[in-house]
């Protein structure tokens, strides 16, 4: 079998990591960038993630790389405390939840994939055009690179081509841009002194405002260690402008909206001035679809389920995505219905969490703190009860799918390959 993937961001090349471990060698990714490089900002990956790349064998590739989060909490705008819970291995997992720069992690990923597959896998500026089903096979236009002009056929093809997806595009020419819900997010990384006990991730604000706060480095010798910051406000633009990950941002309209947000724990005006550069990026995701599958090809990743950063769970599920399908091509004989059972499996959680996150996921106990208290609270269990607050948190957890119990319990995605005689 062969298979040819649309996209080496991070779903992209877990799908090839994940298909190699199940057995499959000929997986070739075609990548519309002539140079994958540490682009971006710092990602979450929770447990269900890192326990998929750790049966990938880069657990400690991974530790190296990320910061083990200890604690997750929620605040107002007056830096009072709404919610607090242990993460990772504190909370009962056997694996843990890391914070990572997404350039590092792409770069991890990408040479595992060299690695293992070999020097020719990954095919750097060569942008995938329309998709033809031929006689069961697919056959793929290549519209850049060595092979521009010609088709690709493959047994399967996979769309993990991001949010922009050209495959996904093929078969919704209608869809439009993505959804914008009007905020906007100014996004960062700073060297600064650690907060609180220098691993919790933080979230503070309401639907109108808010400010997240995780450590991407150990504190250094300096004193200071390195902290991924996204601040985001509601705009009233009427349009979102570009979805370019790659848009600088005025430093100056950055720290005019968070002035006053000095917590005594953590000076946001003080994080958002050390930072080195700032990046702009409006809120957006795409509406669910009721079908990924068309023939031998699928979509995967932001391509299938692109969601608002809510919930940590964006590259995450891109990682359930890639070791779902590799486990179902790996065990089921047709490829009809590996594929059926994969988007089975991963379409209608995926559009769950969609739409959960649009309703704020587990930061709806932010912006009921806000409702009931505007101006804040003296004790937080008279304003949202803990009752109602566990609910929120746990409710997510069951639709992310990373309950402790049910992922520490869940078998394994990895594919049992016979021993060579």
């Amino acid at each position: 079998m062969n298979v040819l993937i649309a996209g080496a961001g991070i779903g992209g090349l877990t799908t090839a990591l994940s298909l190699h471990a199940a057995g499959i060698d000929d997986v070739t990714l075609y990548e519309s960038v002539s140079e994958i490089r540490p682009l971006g900002v710092g990602i979450n990956l929770l447990p269900h993630a890192v326990r998929e790349l750790t049966e990938l064998g880069l657990g400690d590739e991974l530790a190296e790389l990320g910061v083990a989060t200890s604690t997750l909490s929620y605040f107002n705008r007056h830096g009072q405390q709404i919610w607090t819970e242990p993460r990772g291995r504190a909370a009962g997992y056997h694996w843990p939840q890391y914070s990572v720069h997404r350039g590092r992690l792409q770069l991890l990923l990408r040479d595992a994939v060299l690695e293992r597959l070999g020097a020719d896998a990954i095919r750097l500026g060569s942008p995938v055009g329309d998709a033809r089903s031929e006689g069961g096979r697919t056959s793929v236009a290549v519209v850049g690179g060595p092979d521009a002009g010609t088709r690709v056929t493959a047994d399967v093809v996979i769309g993990a081509d991001g949010i922009h997806s050209a495959l996904r595009r093929q078969q919704y020419p209608d869809e439009g841009a993505p959804v914008w819900n009007g905020l906007i997010l100014w996004r960062g990384t700073a060297r600064v002194r650690p907060y609180l006990d220098g691993l919790t991730m933080i979230m503070a604000g309401d639907a109108m405002q808010k400010f997240v706060a995780y450590p991407l480095s150990a504190v250094g010798d300096d004193g200071l260690q390195t902290v991924n910051f996204i601040a985001e406000y509601r705009s009233e633009d009427p349009e979102p402008g570009a979805s370019d990950w790659n848009r600088g941002a005025d430093p100056s309209a950055v720290l005019g909206r968070f002035a006053d947000w000095d917590f005594g724990w953590l000076d946001v005006p003080a994080v958002i001035s050390a930072a080195d550069e700032i990046l702009e990026y409006p809120m957006v995701d795409r509406d669910p679809v009721e079908r990924w599958t068309f023939g031998s090809q699928t979509l995967l990743g932001d391509a299938a389920h692109a969601m608002y950063p809510i919930g940590s769970n964006g590259a995450s599920q891109a990682i359930i995505d890639a070791r779902t399908l590799a486990f179902q091509v790996g065990t089921v004989d047709s490829i009809d219905d590996a594929l059926g059972a994969y988007e089975a499996e991963r379409r209608p959680r995926t559009t769950a969490l969609t739409l959960s996150n649009r309703s704020m996921g587990p930061e709806q106990v932010m912006q009921l703190a806000y409702e009931r208290a505007p101006g804040g609270f003296g004790d937080i269990e008279l304003v949202v009860p803990y009752a109602e607050r566990a609910e929120i948190a746990n409710r997510y957890k069951q639709a992310a799918g990373f309950v402790p119990e049910l992922l520490n319990e869940r078998a394994s995605l990895t594919v049992p390959v016979p021993a060579d005689d």
